[in-house]
Parts: structure tokens; sequence; C-alpha cells
């Protein structure tokens, strides 16, 4: 059967060492809230304010582990609202010409001059379930979504990463899940 479970992402923060220093003070650590579905991913305690150039979000989830460069996912219509209209669709973790904004944290402020991106649409799985769902890493699909509230879709341009460290789920962001009426445990079909 090739279909995949589908999470709801909302707007959260990916931090580097040195700016959750800047942001929590100096040996600051990440302290886990709630585990997330991805092995050893887990949202934690600790919480910011993104800036952009009309408003900010306050109390903005930061996610752990520490990464090598800071990254600020949020919706196009969270980037709308703060004023970052030129938010990029990316894959998380490819950010070289992205938005900039600015992190507040307990202890100091970051200026990011890019970083902010709202998260391409994708698929995590292990390789043993990427044979299952008759895909490869890196290969674009398409996942039917039918829900019990009439807003059934067809999300296109879904990118498949595959790697052993995986749990298999496919992500969304909280206007794709909105357009689509998520709520609750939905799956979709990957089609080609």
């Amino acid at each position: 059967m090739n279909q995949v479970m589908i999470e709801v992402s909302a707007r959260h923060v990916h931090l580097s060492r040195q700016d959750l220093e800047t942001l929590f003070g100096p040996g600051a650590e990440l302290h886990p809230k709630k585990m997330l579905s991805q092995p050893g991913q887990y949202a934690s305690e600790e919480r910011v304010e993104v800036v952009g150039p009309k408003r900010s979000f306050t109390g903005v989830s930061v996610l752990g582990p520490l990464r090598a460069e800071t990254q600020v996912e949020i919706s196009l219509t969270d980037a709308r609202s703060i004023g970052a209209n030129e938010a990029p669709i990316r894959e998380s973790g490819v950010l070289e010409g992205s938005c900039g904004c600015a992190l507040v944290g307990p202890a100091g402020r970051v200026e990011l001059k890019q970083g902010l991106i709202a998260a391409k649409r994708h698929i995590h799985t292990t390789p043993e379930d990427a044979e299952r769902l008759g895909v490869k890493d890196k290969e674009t699909v398409g996942v039917k979504v039918k829900t019990p509230n009439g807003r059934d879709a067809i999300l296109g341009d879904v990118v498949v990463r595959v790697s052993p460290s995986y749990s298999t789920a496919m992500h969304i962001d909280t206007d794709e899940a909105n357009a689509c009426a998520i709520a609750g445990e939905v799956f979709g079909e990957i089609v080609k």
C-alpha cells in the first residue's frame, strides 16, 4: 500500500549553538519538552520571538537538536503577516538567498541575514518504506489527500527524502493543512 501519514508542521525555529547562547545566555542548552516523530528531534521548552519588518510572532517553538545554521520555518501566510513577503519555499537547510529576520530571546537578539523559509512539503522515509512506497531519494511525487471534510486534494511537488535515520511521514505546513481541512490522523496516497 502506498499510503503515508501526514503531519502538520507549525512555525518553528532551529538554532545554531552560537545563536542559542546569544538568545538564552552563555552555556545555554535546549530542554526537551515533547519528542517529535522524527527520531532524536524534539520541541524544546525554549521559545523565541520572530521579528519581521511589519510585526512579530512571540512564543515560537525552538526545535532540537541544535543545527549548524539557524533556520526559521513559517507558512507563507505567516511570512506575509510579519512583512517577509519574499520568503522562499525551500527544502530544509537550503538557506542561501533566503529572507532574513530577527530573533529575540530572554538574553539577547540575533539579526539573521538569511534563514527564514517556508518549508517545501516533503516525505521522510526509511529505505525499506521507500521501496514499499515505490519512491527514491530526491524524487518528486504527488500525494492524494482524502479527508472526511470534503476538501480532498492532490498536493504536487512533494520531495522524498530517504534515510535509515528517518521515520516515515509527510510534512506540510499549516497553510496546506488548512486548505485540505486536515485535522487529526490523515493519510495520503502517493501518486506519480
